[in-house]
């Protein structure tokens, strides 16, 4: 079996069809094994056989809908894919704190972009470090720019099937992908 974690978009914990228990149930109904969560934002990690992501993609976008009634993109990566992010130490010496913020956006389809990293968009007070694969690192410093103004710019750039978590929470995800 395979670990995955689904990165879920667009999770308000307030809805309750998008608890934790529930997303759980909507996996467990789908099959998938040691089903469970990590905070409250659309992180539902599993084990499959299963090894073709955009199936599992297409199998939760389709299962949510039916049973919670809403619907949510669904990025998947894998414990493999998200403890090379990690190991590659993306943020360097940067810290996360009240006045920085270290975030990954994960985007759905890798896209063909021309631009160059690191790269500060309209000094907005938001730096997007790099990109890794399918997935961004940035930095927003908060005494100048706010997380949604650098999720706005993204979406510009990529479309609206991505999701965004702190580096905190992706280091959070690794951890339980690897106590298994």
């Amino acid at each position: 079996m395979k670990s995955y974690v689904a990165l879920l978009r667009g999770i308000a914990p307030t809805n309750p069809n998008m608890r934790n228990n529930k997303l759980r149930q909507v996996f467990e109904n789908l099959g998938f094994h040691n089903v469970r969560t990590v905070i409250s934002s659309g992180n539902v990690l599993f084990d499959t056989d299963a090894t073709d992501t955009k199936t599992l993609e297409a199998k939760i976008e389709k299962a949510l809908p039916e049973q919670l009634d809403f619907t949510s993109t669904a990025i998947i990566r894998s414990k493999e894919q998200l403890q090379k992010l990690v190991n590659s130490n993306p943020f360097k010496n940067i810290e996360h704190s009240a006045k920085t913020h270290l975030n990954v956006t994960f985007l759905k389809i890798k896209p063909q972009t021309k631009l160059i990293f690191p790269l500060q968009p309209d000094k907005k007070g938001y730096t997007i470090l790099n990109m890794y694969g399918q997935d961004i690192c940035s930095v927003v410093d908060l005494t100048g720019a706010r997380t949604p103004d650098l999720m706005l710019w993204l979406e510009k750039q990529f479309g609206r099937e991505i999701t965004t978590r702190t580096y905190k929470t992706v280091k959070r995800i690794v951890g339980k992908l690897n106590e298994g």
